[in-house]
Parts: C-alpha cells; sequence; structure tokens
C-alpha cells in the first residue's frame, strides 16, 4: 500500500471539501479549487478527514494513489495558508519592479522584460533585488517563479540572474591565465 496514498487528509477549520462524483472542490480563505480525480481512485469525506483509496494493486491504480492524495493535501493546504516561492535578482544594474498587474525586470538585456500576472497568482516586489510569488494552487505559483527564473537564469562565475532565495549557485573559477612557457 503506498505510504502516502494511505494517509488521511487533515481538514482544517474554515476549509470546505465537496465531493461530486471525480470532482474534488476545495474552498478557504484564499480561493477555491478544483481538481478532476482519476476513475480507478476513489475519494470519500470521513467526518473532518479525507480518505483516498484504491480498488487493487494494479500498476496504473498504484501510481495514482499517492499522485492524487498529495495533489488534494495541497489544494486544503493552498486555500487555508497559500503557497509562496520568493526569488532574488543579483547583477549591477538588475531589478525588478511592479507597474500595475505586470512585473517588469531590467536584467541586462537592451529592453525590459514583462510579464504579466496570471489569475490565481499575485506578486510582489518587496525591494528592487527580490520577487515573492504568492498564491493558493501550488502548480501556478511554482510555473510562474519557474519561468521568472527562466528569463535570466544565474550564471557560475559571477551569480548573475534570478534564483530561488533557498537556491544554492556553484560557482566556478574563471581562466586560469597563461601558463606553459
Amino acid at each position: 500500500m503506498s505510504r502516502i496514498g494511505r494517509m488521511p487528509i487533515e481538514i482544517p477549520a474554515g476549509v470546505e471539501v465537496n465531493i461530486d462524483g471525480s470532482t474534488v472542490t476545495v474552498k478557504g480563505a484564499k480561493g477555491t479549487l478544483v481538481q478532476t480525480v482519476h476513475s480507478n481512485i476513489s475519494v470519500a469525506k470521513d467526518g473532518e478527514t479525507i480518505v483516498v483509496t484504491r480498488p487493487d494493486d494494479n500498476k496504473l491504480n498504484r501510481s495514482l494513489h499517492g499522485l492524487t492524495r498529495s495533489l488534494i493535501a495541497n489544494m486544503v493546504e493552498g486555500v487555508s495558508k497559500g503557497y509562496t516561492k520568493e526569488l532574488e535578482v543579483n547583477g549591477v544594474g538588475y531589478r525588478a519592479a511592479k507597474e500595475g498587474k505586470n512585473l517588469v525586470l531590467n536584467i541586462g538585456y537592451s529592453h525590459q522584460v514583462i510579464m504579466p500576472e496570471t489569475d490565481g497568482i499575485t506578486v510582489e516586489v518587496p525591494s528592487p533585488n527580490k520577487i515573492v510569488v504568492s498564491g493558493p494552487d501550488k502548480q501556478k505559483v511554482g510555473q510562474f517563479a519557474a519561468e521568472v527564473r527562466e528569463k535570466r537564469p544565474p550564471e557560475p562565475y559571477k551569480g548573475k540572474g534570478i534564483k530561488y532565495v533557498d537556491e544554492y549557485i556553484r560557482r566556478k573559477e574563471g581562466k586560469a591565465g597563461k601558463g606553459g612557457k
């Protein structure tokens, strides 16, 4: 049995869960999330917990069991606490700013990189070298943060670029100079 799949999901106060066939809807203070569950996996609400079960030990069902439980647990945590990803902008002249609903990045190109906020995501720029992406949907938050980082990934020689706050960049040594004679 899946170690993750068999764990029940606790429903915190202020979170409402509706299970309608293969659709799970979770409502909370941060928003509403909807997930469609595979037809082989059954989801049941048992008091203040959610239990995910599978019909047999078929390989597909085993793989979907833990996945479904994790997705629903992430939805419950997202609507109650929310998710955040913090990014850091490193480099001389590199900076980020928020203009309306757009994230404007000056990251060494001849033009500004403008990224519009997607629905369900909020972007904050507390300082010119820090970006905070937050929202209830873990996948959307991670995807948007990855797209921002992709605009100028950190390079290993000077460490310039956009990186996650908790990310470690392995630094390389530059040219050693001419040797030989």
